[in-house]
């Protein structure tokens, strides 16, 4: 399921050998349309604790200037950075093609987020430490941004993901005996962490518009039971959906029954 790799351009190049035992740690950011919200997620990549990573921003079919503004940031950036163009639309054909062309360069660590949410200070060192102590999948914790949103869609926002947490674990296609190895804990896609095993042996992420995250996740589960939940890899996710969507609309998105009449990228 290998996707077609778009071009290498600019950044810094190199590096990204980690200090936990050895491993290159890569951090994939899809990215498309996000000219405006782009530069907080690259300025709190910036601003992370633990900085010994490769970031690796993949412009899906943008026309707007996401690519430019990540080459621009390469310049001065604190860790290598590279920028390829995926013209396939979709989340997941972006995650693919990005996550491949990192294992390609020789990274043993993935972590992702997306160019719309702004990942704390501890995330990547989080996301080091959770797969260096067991190697797997990692799912992290989703809180809203604070700068898009009052407490009441805030709120409004925890609630729908808390909704989604206990469909999934209820849903009996998600609990099937002898189907899966490990149970059911809600992944969210903008917030994980995996070794590069793992993903080659589950086949990638599917390369289709979002919702990817529970087919990825129950491949996952299909393969190995070595999934965990790190509560301090922490992503302010936005809640743009929320305004585009409305609250039904978000709720029947999160619930894996589409986008409705929104186009897929509308938002991502």
């Amino acid at each position: 399921m290998s996707g077609g790799v778009g071009g290498d351009v600019g950044g810094v190049v190199g590096g990204g050998v980690g200090v936990g035992g050895g491993h290159a740690l890569w951090v994939v950011l899809p990215a498309h349309q996000e000219e405006a919200r782009l530069p907080d997620t690259l300025a709190a990549l910036a601003a992370q604790h633990d900085r010994d990573f490769t970031l690796l921003v993949v412009d899906n079919a943008s026309t707007d200037r996401t690519g430019d503004i990540a080459r621009e940031f390469a310049a001065g950036a604190p860790f290598p950075v590279r920028v390829l163009d995926e013209p396939e639309k979709g989340v997941g054909s972006a995650v693919d093609t990005g996550f491949r062309y990192a294992i390609g360069q020789g990274a043993t660590l993935l972590a992702r987020t997306d160019a719309d949410c702004i990942p704390r200070p501890g995330w990547a060192g989080a996301a080091r430490a959770a797969l260096t102590a067991r190697p797997g999948l990692v799912c992290g914790r989703i809180t809203a941004r604070r700068d898009e949103h009052g407490p009441v869609g805030r709120a409004g926002f925890a609630a729908l993901v808390s909704l989604a947490a206990l469909f999934g674990r209820l849903r009996p296609e998600h609990v099937r005996r002898g189907e899966f190895r490990a149970p059911y804990r809600m992944h969210a896609g903008n917030n994980m962490a995996v070794t590069a095993e793992l993903y080659l042996a589950v086949g990638g992420m599917p390369r289709r518009p979002s919702p990817t995250d529970r087919l990825f996740l129950n491949a996952v589960r299909r393969h190995t039971d070595r999934i965990s939940r790190c509560r301090s890899m922490v992503v302010e996710n936005s809640t743009r959906r929320l305004r585009a969507y409305g609250i039904l609309g978000t709720a029947r998105w999160y619930l894996d029954q589409g986008s409705g009449p929104h186009g897929t990228d509308d938002p991502r």
